[in-house]
């Protein structure tokens, strides 16, 4: 405890010791806290793994809860005429690739998809930007396609990789294998009972219940297992981490 109250004490120090900043623009411009919010990012983490067994459910509720609307967020499209002439079919033709640190890879059609172990869940999405919405999700469970691609020893985070663009680059986003095992961690191709929208993130998009809106990555093209984060992007694990330092983890 002793150690904890020193380092409490070593970030609120640090933060007073900032100059003054004018606009949230020049404090993320500086390296100093920068280091801070880093910092903070990796006590939330290690608290939240502590205090939370790891099959730790998020609160699910019934369909009474239901929002009258779920708000589609971020892309509400996958970018090119491929995506396009996928939703003319149907995404009879999608293929999810789950490939890198694999014995087995795996190339799942949306058949394939929906023949696998599922789970059902009512859970609440909260986003970043400070809205939330309840919604039904259905869509297999991320354990057996793991299990089934037979994860090497050396694999540590999964990287899902996407149809959307934002500003150009293809929108990316990563976990490690505790959330991506966890029960309630599916590839959903459901809402509220309906084929999941396009708006939302068509054919498939990951829920991890226990993290906030942006890593639930939509329009999933493939999942690759890796060793290290280093290599994907500038090196943070996702799209918005690298541009404007959201929390990589992003637990509530």
């Amino acid at each position: 405890m002793s150690q904890l109250i020193v380092n409490r004490r070593s970030l609120i120090g640090s933060i007073a010791a900032l100059p003054f900043l004018s606009g949230c623009d020049a404090l993320n411009a500086n390296p100093e806290f920068r280091k801070i919010l880093s910092m903070g990012e990796t006590m939330h983490q290690h608290s939240q793994r502590a205090l939370m067994n790891r099959d730790t459910l998020a609160p699910e509720f019934t369909r009474a809860d239901l929002s009258p609307t779920f708000r589609a967020n971020g892309s509400r499209m996958g970018d090119g005429p491929n995506y396009a002439a996928h939703v003319a079919t149907g995404f009879r033709d999608w293929r999810v690739r789950v490939s890198g640190l694999v014995n087995k890879p795996l190339a799942l059609s949306m058949a394939d998809i929906r023949a696998l172990p599922q789970r059902t869940q009512i859970t609440r999405h909260d986003c970043v930007e400070g809205w939330s919405a309840i919604g039904e999700w259905q869509g297999a469970r991320l354990a057996p396609i793991l299990a089934a691609a037979q994860l090497k020893d050396s694999a540590k985070f999964l990287v899902f990789r996407c149809a959307d663009k934002i500003g150009g680059v293809p929108y990316y986003e990563s976990i490690d294998l505790i959330d991506a095992l966890h029960p309630q961690t599916i590839l959903a191709w459901q809402l509220n009972r309906q084929a999941l929208p396009v708006a939302n993130g068509a054919p498939l998009r990951l829920r991890i219940e226990r993290q906030l809106g942006y890593k639930q990555a939509k329009f999933i093209e493939s999942i690759d297992a890796v060793a290290s984060l280093d290599g994907i992007g500038a090196g943070k694990g996702g799209y918005w981490e690298d541009r404007i330092d959201y929390e990589w983890y992003a637990g509530i």
